[in-house]
C-alpha cells in the first residue's frame, strides 16, 4: 500500500547566521545544528530560571510549578531525544570532544538525567541485548497490557536499576563502565544533598522531581517500544519493536518513532529514518512488523494500560493484506503476552 509520510526528512535551507558560523566547523554533521539551537535555548532559558528559584527568596509555589511545566512540556522530550542522538552519534568533532560532555553532564542534570547512566544503559547495554532476557529493561517477562505488571517493572527500575546496571558491567568485566556510572550517580546525589541545605524547595523542583519523572517516562516509553513481541521470534527486531509514523512526536523529538529502524541501524541519522522506512516497507510487511500512525509511545503506553485495543487497532497501519478490526485486535493481543523466562 502507498504510505504518505509527514515526518521530517531533512532541514529547511536557510541563510547561515552568526551561530552557524561559530558551530558548523565544530560539529560532525551540519544536520545536527538543531541540537546546537536546542542546547542554547535550554542554556539561556532553563538554567537561568533554575538559578532564580534558588536565589530569589519567598517565591510563590505557582512559580515552581510554572518552571516544572515549562521543563516537562516544552523541553523534556526534545532534550531526551537530543541526548539519545548524541549518545549514538557524537555531536562535536574529536578535537572538540570536551564539548560532547555538555549535553549529558551540564544540561542533563536539569532533566533528571544522571551523567553517564543513560549512555551506558541505552547504547552499551540495551542495544546489544535487544530486549532479550539479558536486557535489564526487557519487557518479555511482563504482560504488556497490565498496569500491575508495569508498576512492578517501574518499581524494579526505580529501586534496583542503577545497581543492576553496575553489576551487569562488573559481570561483563567492564569495570570502567561500572565506575563511570557510579561516578555520575554519586555526582548527582551529592549535588542534590548539598543543594537541599541551600534551598530544599528549589532542589526538589529543579533536580529531584525531574529525576523521578524522567525515569518513569523512559520506562513507559521503553515499555511501549517493546510491548508487542512475536512469540515465535522474540529476538527479531521486526518482531520485538514498533514504529510510529506521522505523529507530532516525530516532529518534536527527531523522528524517535522509527524504533525498528533505529534498532536495525543504531547510527542512522534521524533525518534519514522516514526514507529508510519507506524504502523497506515490503520487508516490514513480510516480517509482520507493527506500525502505528498518529500515536506516540506514551499514548500507546496509556492505551495498553487501559486495554484500549480498539483505538490501537484504529491507528494500526496495515502493510499487507487488509484485516478487520477484530483480526487486528486479536493480533495485537497475541503480541502482549508474558514470556515464561
Amino acid at each position: 500500500m502507498e504510505i504518505v509520510l509527514t515526518d521530517p526528512i531533512g532541514l529547511q535551507k536557510k541563510k547561515v547566521n552568526f551561530i552557524d558560523y561559530i558551530f558548523l566547523p565544530l560539529i560532525n554533521d551540519k544536520r545536527d545544528m538543531a541540537f546546537i539551537y536546542l542546547s542554547l535555548k535550554i542554556t539561556f532559558i532553563i538554567i537561568p530560571l533554575a538559578i532564580c528559584l534558588f536565589v530569589i527568596p519567598g517565591l510563590h509555589w505557582s512559580l515552581y510549578l510554572a518552571y516544572l511545566l515549562i521543563l516537562l512540556i516544552v523541553f523534556l522530550g526534545p532534550y531526551v531525544l537530543m541526548l539519545h542522538n548524541v549518545c549514538h552519534r557524537k555531536l562535536f568533532k574529536k578535537k572538540y570532544n570536551i564539548f560532547n560532555r555538555y549535553v549529558p553532564w551540564v544540561l542533563g542534570i536539569f532533566f533528571g538525567q544522571t551523567p553517564e547512566t543513560y549512555f551506558y544503559h541505552h547504547v552499551t547495554m540495551h542495544h546489544p541485548e535487544n530486549n532479550e532476557p539479558e536486557d535489564l529493561s526487557t519487557t518479555m517477562k511482563y504482560r504488556r497490557d497490565s498496569i500491575r505488571a508495569f508498576i512492578a517493572y517501574l518499581g524494579s527500575f526505580y529501586f534496583t536499576g542503577v545497581l543492576n546496571l553496575i553489576l551487569y558491567f562488573k559481570d561483563k568485566k567492564r569495570n570502567k563502565y561500572a565506575l563511570r556510572i557510579l561516578l555520575g550517580e554519586c555526582f548527582f546525589t551529592v549535588l542534590c544533598v548539598l543543594l537541599c541545605f541551600v534551598n530544599f524547595k528549589a532542589t526538589l523542583t529543579v533536580f529531584i522531581l525531574p529525576l523521578v519523572f524522567i525515569r518513569f517516562a523512559m520506562m513507559a516509553g521503553n515499555w511501549a517500544q517493546h510491548a508487542f513481541i512475536d512469540q515465535v521470534k522474540p529476538a527479531d527486531i521486526y518482531g520485538n519493536s514498533i514504529t510510529c509514523i506521522n505523529t507530532i512526536y516525530n516532529k518534536k523529538c527527531f523522528n524517535d518513532g522509527y524504533h525498528i529502524g533505529h534498532h536495525l541501524k543504531p547510527y542512522m541519522h534521524w533525518t534519514e529514518m522516514p526514507a529508510n522506512f519507506k524504502a523497506n516497507i515490503s520487508t516490514y510487511s513480510l516480517n509482520n512488523a507493527i506500525v502505528f500512525k498518529k500515536l506516540d509511545y506514551f499514548q500507546i503506553w496509556f492505551l495498553l494500560m487501559t486495554k484500549n485495543y480498539k483505538t490501537l487497532a484504529a491507528n494500526y497501519v496495515q502493510l499487507g493484506e487488509l484485516q478487520t478490526t477484530s483480526e487486528i485486535i486479536t493480533f495485537l493481543k497475541s503480541r502482549t503476552q508474558k514470556f515464561n523466562l
